[in-house]
């Protein structure tokens, strides 16, 4: 089977830090190596829930980038993959995740999860409504990046 490599950042830009994974795929589309772009795709999952799922199923390996409550300092970044992952959805982890977490167990009740799957996760500490992250998720922004292109450079690289 080809590797079909997906990035996918979720959330709601509307909602200031709620956005942070939108905002890191767009980042990471600007630093992603040209030789890459072929290899991977990004994918702006806002809040679609439900309807990533063919997206998620077509997946070998699935990165995700988004805001995520574990309880951290604002701008903190936490990583998840494998069962640790399994056991960390099983609370809510952002505002919009029980629709996404929904796509991952389906996905693997139809026997189509993918093969590696890893959450890059920012603590959010401004969720009012409005555009932009706040100076926290700004700073973070760029580690969140620079982690997500460690990791598919090991995923390209298998």
């Amino acid at each position: 089977m080809q590797k079909r490599i997906v990035v996918l950042g979720v959330g709601n830009i509307l909602n200031r830090d709620e956005g942070a994974g939108v905002h890191a795929v767009k980042e990471l589309e600007k630093r992603l190596p040209q030789d890459w772009k072929d290899k991977i795709e990004l994918v702006d999952g806002g809040v679609l829930g439900l309807d990533l799922l063919p997206g998620v199923e077509q997946a070998t390996h699935l990165l995700i980038l988004d805001a995520a409550d574990f309880q951290g300092r604002p701008g903190e970044i936490k990583e998840f993959s494998g069962e640790e992952l399994k056991t960390f959805f099983t609370g809510k982890i952002s505002w919009h995740q029980l629709g996404f977490q929904e796509v991952l167990e389906v996905a693997r009740v139809r026997g189509r999860y993918p093969e590696q799957v890893h959450l890059i996760g920012v603590q959010p500490g401004n969720m009012e409504v409005g555009p932009g992250l706040s100076q926290d998720l700004e700073q973070a922004l760029q580690e969140m990046t620079a982690r997500a292109l460690d990791i598919l450079k090991t995923w390209i690289g298998d």
